[in-house]
């Protein structure tokens, strides 16, 4: 490569990654910007690759700032993410590792996402697991949410089977079909009604909001484990090993 090469391809790295470039390297005219051009796509063109590096270094320097600001996110939120009165707790209450879900019942991936936490709590009797509805996908999920929330009011020891019954199902979740759920555990489309009317549990959908916002959540299911906000159904191994890293070393990766 020669020395012009060498330097077009260093300035392009430096224009790429967002590098300021010193006032004589800008301040070119129009004959030197054209062959400086030419050597970039000349270079470029033989090695293509480079693109691919800044793109991973450009993905793994945005994926540090938001982990950056989900950390400074769950510090200034960390009594409602984890300790809200709005959620419900499954596996062991006083568990050592807590993690926390934020979940739809009409998302796709969410309930792909049930049996993970149930292979994650039934393994390991020492991790409390918090369910922390978002209902984020449409007035259907709104109204489905209002039933369940009246639902752990009315019932919560049964609040369990009425999460895995709705997430688990075929059927759209929907009013109508969250009332259904809650027929077969015991609890009346009357009594929910009241409850719904006396009770309608804004608040809880608000902190949800509230908190999916400050934590940059966009889609469900999305969890917070310790002092990280993980996006998506990530499975349930990649959990694992981020609750054994709390454990060993108070943090999600050590």
């Amino acid at each position: 490569m020669t020395f012009k090469k060498m330097i077009a391809a260093g300035t392009l790295l430096a224009l790429v990654a967002g590098v300021a470039l010193p006032q004589t390297a800008a301040a070119l005219d129009a004959k030197q910007k054209e062959e400086f051009g030419a050597f970039i796509k000349e270079y470029l063109l033989a090695n293509p690759e480079v693109m691919l590096e800044v793109q991973e270094a450009l993905a793994a320097k945005q994926r540090a700032k938001q982990q950056e600001a989900s950390e400074a996110a769950i510090a200034k939120n960390k009594k409602a993410i984890f300790q809200s009165d709005h959620d419900v707790t499954l596996g062991n209450p006083d568990g050592d590792v807590t993690i926390v879900e934020f979940y739809d019942y009409n998302c796709g991936y969410c309930k792909r996402a049930l049996s993970d936490m149930d292979e994650i709590i039934t393994a390991d009797k020492n991790v409390r697991f918090v369910l922390k509805e978002l209902p984020i996908l449409g007035p259907d999920s709104l109204a489905a949410h209002k039933v369940s929330a009246a639902f752990r009011l009315i019932a919560p020891e049964k609040y369990g089977d009425f999460h895995r019954a709705l997430l688990g199902g075929e059927e759209r979740a929907t009013e109508e079909t969250a009332i259904a759920v809650a027929a077969k555990l015991g609890v009346t489309e009357e009594q929910l009604r009241e409850k719904m009317e006396k009770e309608p549990h804004d608040s809880a959908v608000r902190e949800a909001y509230t908190l999916a916002n400050e934590l940059g959540i966009t889609g469900t299911p999305s969890y917070v484990i310790g002092n990280e906000a993980v996006f998506g159904a990530v499975g349930a191994n990649e959990i694992v090993t981020k609750v054994a890293n709390m454990r060993s070393c108070g943090k999600t990766v050590c």
